[in-house]
Parts: structure tokens; sequence; C-alpha cells
């Protein structure tokens, strides 16, 4: 089984891919860390590599390629990842949305260490700048718009669900899913 989590920022991918995963028992991977493995082996903070990407298609080339022979070569994971799913077609493709003020407070509440932001406004900003600069990318790099829902095969909204009501209803999408086959 593979399995590959999408969604809006704050819409809760990792969270609820390492629960899934969990629940499932198989292993979680992040695309994210991915990123952060190539920007140490080029002896780059991940911000650094960030910048880079935005700048220079190979870096999210080596990305998506890592990602893309990970899908070939591995079985029996949920990965997170923006444009996961894309990658490996022959996953179950979940996509998680949520509203821009849900996100917000979810950032706020939960914050990375690489974000910088101090208010809600800041957290909006930064949140929407980044989902269209990704999202602007993904499209002229490979015509792939990670939000359209076409590209899915199970869609949720999570914005008035906590982590164990989306956990349980990706699982039991997933086993509805799984019953198609």
């Amino acid at each position: 089984m593979k399995i590959t989590i999408s969604g809006m920022p704050g819409s809760g991918k990792s969270t609820i891919a390492k629960e899934v995963a969990k629940r499932l028992g198989l292993k979680h991977y992040s695309a994210g860390d991915f990123q952060r493995e190539l920007a140490k082996e080029h002896r780059m903070s991940i911000e650094e590599w960030g910048e880079k990407e935005k700048k220079d298609k190979k870096y999210d080339l080596m990305v998506d390629e890592k990602t893309k022979e990970f899908g070939k070569k591995e079985n029996n994971f949920v990965m997170d990842g923006w444009i996961s799913a894309h990658f490996i077609p022959d996953s179950i493709k979940i996509f998680l949305d949520v509203n821009i003020e849900e996100a917000v407070r979810r950032r706020l509440n939960h914050r990375r260490k690489e974000e910088s932001f101090e208010t809600a406004e800041q957290a909006r900003k930064s949140l929407v700048n980044r989902e269209e600069t990704n999202r602007k990318r993904w499209l002229e790099f490979y015509h792939y718009d990670y939000s359209d829902k076409k590209n899915y095969d199970i869609y949720l909204d999570t914005t008035n669900l906590n982590i164990r009501e989306v956990t349980g209803k990706v699982l039991e999408e997933i086993k509805k899913w799984n019953k198609k086959d």
C-alpha cells in the first residue's frame, strides 16, 4: 500500500500522515525530509535550500526525482508532501483542505522553528505567499495543480475537525478505496 497525503498549508498533512502510518503499521516519510536531507548534503540550511528552489529548477528536480525513485522502489508507506501524489501516481492520493483562518490559528499554535511570524496577519501572509509561490512554480515546471481535487482519490476538509476525527475519516476513506480495487 502506498498513500500520499497533500493539502493546503496548515491542513494537517504531516500530522495526519504520521497518525495514519502509525494506525496502519506503515512507515511514514515526508518530501520535506527529502528536502532537508538534500540541503544537508549540499551544506545548506532548509531556508537556503528553499530560496534556491525559488530561483533554480534543479533544486526542485532533485527533491522530485528522489520522491519519484522512492515511490518506484518502496511499498507500504505513507508520504506527506505537497506534490508527492504527482510523483507517486500508483498511490492512494489524499488531499486535505482547510480555510485560511483555521490554518493561521493552527500555525500560530504549532509554529515551526523556521517560521518567523509573530502575528496572525504575518502568519496569513506567510502561508498565502508560500502556497502561491509553490503552486505557481509547480504549474510552470510540471503543469500540475496540486490543489485541483481531480488529482486525488480522497478529498477532506479538515477545518472543523480535530486530529482524531481527521485520522478516522481518512482511514475510513482508505478502507472504502481499497474495497474498490
